[in-house]
């Protein structure tokens, strides 16, 4: 019996995906960061093919199953409590994004809805894949649990903001597109409660998928309207998330697990066709030029501002300040999809496009390098006492 070649690719390809980045995980190499790579070579070598419908449909469910992780996984109850040094968070990176506007207005003449997405890009920390890597980060519990609230509250906010910008240059697109996000923060709810009193007690164990299944279904309408897939699945998350006393199995450990380990399968396919996206003429000598300026002026600055607020907001040590700093650095999903976002809408140049995949490459691998070093010298100062 003859294997098809299409199976033979879709295999070769599983392969690929799903075991070689996490063998190479050991030199520190994050594994959607491989994924991405990957996509990249086969964008110039093989895209015909392993560019098809089937892949973009993988792809949407592991951006969608990431997001739906991702609002799953915000505890309101603990924001409220940090929300006042959240305020001084928030207001200084909404100061750096205006002025990263503002730069790129005079300096790159981009219109200052493109530009506003550009700093939108640059500033917000990649909440999942941050997540993913904290609990090998070397960080103490304390320190693990600013991160995340950080990071979290930042996606949430920078949701809003790409939802606004995506829409500016319509008022009535802007209208429906924040129309189409009530509806789901209302409709939402009704749906899961629905599902809970007419499925969920005839189906038992049925909840992680409905749970998936909603979160899909968002992500497509949002997409519809106009919004990204990435807004409607982090909706369901959250409000998936807000009934979890109403409907105690929804947002159980359990379900949370489960949708981890979704994600974790279709999500490296997500990166690899963001790789086959990248156009030839992106990888250039003035890509990396462009990436290589992004990482040295945006990356210190945003070290600097973190650590700021650290030592000042949090009033944690000089070090515990610059181990948090640097493990918000990577901004990888965030960066690749409003790259994508200025490079479809706008039509910014090729190589700033990929002055940007440079960028989030950098600012991704960052903390797989500087972290367990900060977390050795941090152990190594510490008494002999405090350490046993």
């Amino acid at each position: 019996m003859q294997i098809p070649s299409r199976t033979l690719v879709y295999l070769g390809m599983i392969l690929g995906l799903l075991v070689v980045p996490r063998a190479l995980q050991r030199f520190r190499l994050p594994a959607p960061l491989t994924c991405f790579i990957f996509g990249i070579v086969g964008a110039v070598l093989f895209k015909t093919t392993v560019d098809d419908h089937v892949l973009a449909v993988v792809a949407t469910l592991g951006i969608a199953s990431l997001f739906l992780l991702a609002g799953l996984e915000v505890d309101l109850v603990e924001i409220r409590h940090q929300l006042r040094r959240l305020i001084g968070h928030l207001a200084t990176r909404g100061v750096f994004l205006v002025a990263s506007a503002w730069l790129a207005i005079h300096y790159l003449h981009m219109s200052w809805q493109a530009a506003s997405l550009l700093g939108l890009g640059l500033l917000t920390p990649s909440t999942g894949f941050i997540l993913d890597i904290l609990p090998h980060s070397g960080l103490t519990e304390s320190e693990q649990t600013e991160v995340s609230i950080n990071a979290i509250a930042g996606e949430i906010i920078a949701l809003l903001v790409l939802l606004i910008l995506s829409n500016a240059d319509s008022v009535q697109a802007l209208a429906v597109s924040i129309g189409a996000l009530l509806l789901l923060v209302v409709l939402t709810p009704l749906f899961f409660l629905a599902l809970g009193k007419y499925v969920v007690p005839y189906a038992p164990g049925s909840e992680f998928s409905l749970l998936l299944m909603v979160g899909i279904i968002c992500a497509v309408i949002s997409s519809a309207v106009g919004v990204h897939v990435l807004i409607g699945a982090f909706v369901a998350g959250l409000v998936a998330g807000l009934l979890k006393t109403r409907m105690t199995t929804l947002a159980s450990p359990e379900n949370l697990h489960a949708v981890r380990l979704f994600a974790s399968f279709f999500v490296p396919f997500y990166f690899f066709h963001e790789g086959l996206e990248v156009p030839i003429d992106a990888l250039v000598l003035k890509a990396l030029f462009y990436g290589l300026a992004l990482s040295i002026v945006v990356l210190p600055l945003r070290i600097a501002k973190s650590w700021v607020e650290c030592r000042y907001f949090s009033r944690r040590t000089n070090k515990g300040s610059i181990r948090v700093a640097v493990a918000l650095t990577p901004t990888l999903i965030f960066t690749l999809v409003i790259a994508a976002i200025l490079h479809e809408s706008f039509h910014i140049d090729d190589a700033l496009y990929g002055g940007l995949l440079v960028y989030a490459t950098i600012s991704t691998i960052l903390p797989s390098f500087i972290l367990p070093a900060l977390a050795q010298k941090a152990l190594t100062t510490m008494p002999a006492d405090a350490q046993a």
